[in-house]
């Protein structure tokens, strides 16, 4: 059973977690001035890289927070989690 490192339970099995998507995704500045195919630009077009992935996770079955994670898309292994409104760490040399 692959274990995910929340922030603020320690490991947890991975049932009790649901994955929210690409992390760090800003808002349109001036959301008025976008037109529909640039909407579906920023609703829908995601990253889906082969490697390591920034995600938001959510604890579903536990604190039920969300926070950020670094996966290797890869292996499935977590790198490292880390609290909502942090920057994305930086794993140059990293996996």
């Amino acid at each position: 059973m692959l274990l995910v490192p929340c922030p603020y339970c320690g490991p947890r099995p991975e049932v009790e977690f649901r994955c929210g998507g690409e992390a760090h995704i800003a808002r349109p500045a001036d959301p008025d001035a976008l037109d529909d195919a640039a909407w579906a630009e920023y609703l829908f077009a995601r990253t889906s890289p082969k490697g390591v992935h920034a995600e938001r996770w959510l604890h579903a079955h536990g604190c039920g927070r969300w926070f950020n994670a670094l996966r290797n898309t890869v292996s499935d292994a977590f790198i490292t989690t880390y609290e909502m409104g942090e920057p994305r760490p930086d794993i140059r040399g990293g996996r």
